[in-house]
């Protein structure tokens, strides 16, 4: 393990679980949409990041999303996010690592921008208040990532500082605030070169080749 790493935080959907974007294309597929109907109609759009900025802080219900997102799309709105998301499955290759890293000593943490846990609950059964040392959903603080504040209150319900911790995530946009916390940060694009990263700078196993790129 280098010396001074004492703790993990992992994003949630796209590390701990399978990458969003083939979930997105599936749904688009059974929707009968065109491919990148989604990305355009809600993240590239202004109202669609506005719906989806205030889902993440708690000041709009999931339920509500799901009818604005639906009138957005085009499409009916029963449980929409659970319909964009239902191809997500865990990755088992990143969960073991996090479980191998907190037997070695190394406290791990969930930082994630929640979508609403009702009617559908993107966490249900990956056990995050058991297998996790701290657990921090955005809606339940009313802050999102790339907030400062939320990577400070994950650090704080850690009992660590930044420069002892690695902040992994699938969303680029999202490391360099944690950078600023003095967080080591990786960028999570396939799960075998994360875990191959990982275990080298956390001394879990040997490291891979071709390992992504780090910055401590």
């Amino acid at each position: 393990m280098t010396a001074h790493l004492k703790g993990l935080v992992l994003d949630f959907g796209g590390v701990l679980t399978t990458p969003l974007l083939p979930a997105a294309l599936a749904f688009e597929q059974r929707e009968g949409l065109a491919e990148g109907t989604l990305l355009t109609g809600l993240y590239l759009n202004e109202e669609g990041i506005r719906l989806t900025e205030r889902l993440e802080r708690g000041t709009l219900t999931q339920i509500e999303w799901n009818e604005a997102a639906g009138r957005l799309l085009g499409i009916a709105p029963d449980n929409l996010m659970g319909r964009v998301f239902a191809d997500l499955r865990p990755e088992p290759a990143v969960i073991a690592a996090a479980a191998e890293a907190r037997r070695a000593g190394v406290k791990v943490a969930v930082l994630s921008n929640s979508v609403g846990l009702a009617p559908w609950n993107l966490y249900d059964g990956y056990e995050l208040e058991d297998l996790y040392d701290a657990v921090v959903l955005s809606e339940e603080h009313g802050m999102r990532k790339p907030e400062p504040e939320i990577y400070e209150l994950v650090l704080e319900q850690l009992g660590l500082r930044g420069e002892e911790c690695v902040y992994v995530d699938d969303t680029a946009a999202y490391l360099p605030a944690a950078a600023e916390l003095g967080f080591a940060t990786l960028h999570a694009v396939d799960p075998p070169r994360t875990v191959a990263t990982l275990s080298g700078l956390l001394g879990l196993a040997r490291p891979g080749e071709d390992p992504e790129r780090v910055t401590v």
